[in-house]
């Protein structure tokens, strides 16, 4: 494997958005199979924000089967979710609007899902989620 190659040895799926989040609400991503990948990411997008109030928390779930997800332990995260979240504060772009975050997955189970809940009473502007799957499992040098 070639170190400063990362194409063959990533795959990126599309969680949601960009979307508006209404006051009160929860956004869930599309439920990521981590089949055939060693490792999971999800980058998440919060767009411009201009009420210093807002709050997104992230939640990340996993399971065995898609219709029983349950929220993950944090040992099994790399980072954590307040830190991926959206807690109030500063407004100002690149810091608590237009930026983005991370946070990672190092669990056993298949199926991973990410979602934003908003709290409060007004609605966020655009966010996103995008899942980067890596380390694949391979099959004579090729990705499975």
């Amino acid at each position: 494997m070639n170190v400063h190659e990362l194409k063959n040895q990533t795959t990126v799926r599309h969680g949601f958005g960009p979307v508006a989040i209404g006051a009160n609400a929860t956004v869930n991503s599309k439920i990521i199979d981590r089949l055939g990948y060693g490792g999971l990411h999800f980058i998440l997008g919060y767009g411009a924000i201009v009420t210093t109030g807002t709050v997104v928390t992230v939640v990340v779930k996993e399971g065995d089967v898609t219709g029983t997800l349950t929220s993950v332990a944090d040992a099994d995260l790399v980072g954590t979710e307040a830190l991926a979240s959206r807690l109030g504060g500063a407004t100002t772009s690149g810091v608590g609007s237009n930026v983005r975050k991370a946070i990672g997955y190092k669990g056993s189970k298949r199926y991973v899902q990410v979602s934003l809940v908003k709290t409060g009473t007004t609605s966020v502007g655009c966010v996103d989620v995008t899942a980067l799957l890596f380390n694949p499992e391979t099959t004579n040098g090729m990705p499975a």
